[in-house]
């Protein structure tokens, strides 16, 4: 065996991932890495000890569109004056789970509410099995509750707990692709939560050192549309990278769209599409070159902690805008 991949619950991720590092293996790990701080580090700190190596399954960072065409796209604009992040991913779908665990054990937006529609259309029809015993549940609802105290420093609110498990899903794609594209924000300056609707605004800089500002915007609604891209806005260039849904099998090739200025003075708009393997394939295939050859692993355990920072800075910014 040489890979262990962990796919369940983000609260089982840590005591799995300690156990496959402790038996020497390799450890893929599906985002986010886990929900606290503290417990990252923990699989830090047992992955320093093992032979085996950590992959933290952020998809959309592998995909050939966005290594390939939107970074070279994007290290062509002189100066960065703005950027959006946005990921809408409808549709609604009652929760399979109890209350108790809509609350704070089920994966929020991936598991429960979001992409029901394209789902249940898509050909797979997987079965939704409810024969979890009770003691399932109450396991679930103990090591959430241990991690949300840690990651919230005391009990959180049921607001809190809905933030954390939003980010956690639907928001740790786009942060740690934002994060890859712009750098780590140096401040969180707003942020707005209206369940299931969340934004913020960081504050980036450009490679000049000037600061630039970052709208990040997210939610589920009852339209079945899959709206995610990032958006980088440049003097007389616009990079944007759209994602389709992956949870259907028709899904599009990523696209990155360069609209800008021309010589001519005239506007033109191109079309990119590096590869039409999708972005699990991509990541796999990267994988498998890291862990073989040794190379190193962009989506790491210590890379993947950052998400967990940034949860943190806009925890606090909430905290404070709800006094």
């Amino acid at each position: 065996m040489d890979v262990v991949f962990i796919s369940v619950s983000d609260e089982f991720h840590e005591p799995y991932a300690i156990s496959a590092l402790e038996a020497q293996k390799n450890v893929f790990i599906e985002k986010p890495i886990t929900l606290s701080m503290q417990s990252a580090q923990r699989i830090i700190d047992a992955e320093k000890k093992s032979k085996g190596r950590v992959w933290v399954g952020y998809m959309r960072r592998h995909s050939r569109s966005f290594t390939d065409a939107f970074k070279r796209e994007l290290e062509s604009i002189p100066k960065i004056l703005y950027a959006r992040s946005r990921d809408f991913s409808g549709r609604k779908s009652k929760s399979i789970y109890p209350q108790r665990l809509y609350l704070s054990g089920s994966s929020y937006a991936d598991r429960s509410l979001a992409n029901g529609k394209f789902t249940s259309q898509s050909g797979t029809f997987p079965v939704k099995n409810t024969d979890f015993p009770p003691s399932a549940g109450e396991e679930r609802n103990k090591r959430v509750d241990a991690l949300l105290h840690e990651a919230f420093g005391s009990e959180p609110t049921p607001e809190q707990v809905k933030y954390a498990r939003f980010l956690g899903s639907l928001g740790s794609h786009d942060l740690s692709l934002m994060r890859e594209s712009l750098g780590f924000p140096e401040d969180v300056t707003a942020v707005t939560v209206n369940e299931p609707f969340y934004s913020a605004i960081f504050k980036c800089r450009n490679k000049s050192g000037d600061p630039f500002f970052v709208t990040y915007e997210s939610g589920i609604d009852g339209v079945p549309e899959f709206d995610a891209h990032l958006a980088v806005y440049g003097e007389n260039k616009r990079v944007t990278i759209f994602y389709d849904s992956p949870y259907i099998k028709t899904q599009k090739p990523v696209m990155v769209r360069v609209q800008e200025v021309n010589d001519a003075g005239e506007v033109q708009t191109r079309e990119i599409i590096s590869s039409f393997e999708d972005a699990f394939a991509t990541e796999f295939q990267d994988m498998y070159d890291c862990l073989v050859n040794d190379k190193e692993i962009k989506t790491s355990a210590e890379d993947a902690i950052n998400e967990l920072k940034l949860y943190d800075l806009m925890y606090a910014k909430y905290a404070e805008s709800s006094k």
